[in-house]
């Protein structure tokens, strides 16, 4: 393996939304340093599965379903 090529790995500690932390090892900023997230798991409907519904805009979804209604899983 080379030398001197890799990024310094080392302790900092991560601030979820509501007010929680953790120590993890990253190459974000320097040792200690403390990396507030705006979105974490906890809130994002990504990871929560809150609200997230289908909007049928224009009846595009509409038209899909209908143009590929005769295709079956496999």
């Amino acid at each position: 393996m080379k030398q001197d090529i890799h990024p310094d790995y080392h302790f900092i500690t991560v601030t979820m939304t509501d007010g929680t932390s953790y120590p993890t090892r990253s190459t974000y900023g320097k040792e200690g340093a403390v990396l507030a997230l705006d979105i974490d798991p906890r809130v994002h409907p990504a990871w929560t599965g809150g609200n997230a519904h289908l909007l049928d805009r224009g009846g595009r979804v509409s038209r899909f379903n209908a143009k590929f209604a005769g295709f079956t899983k496999k």
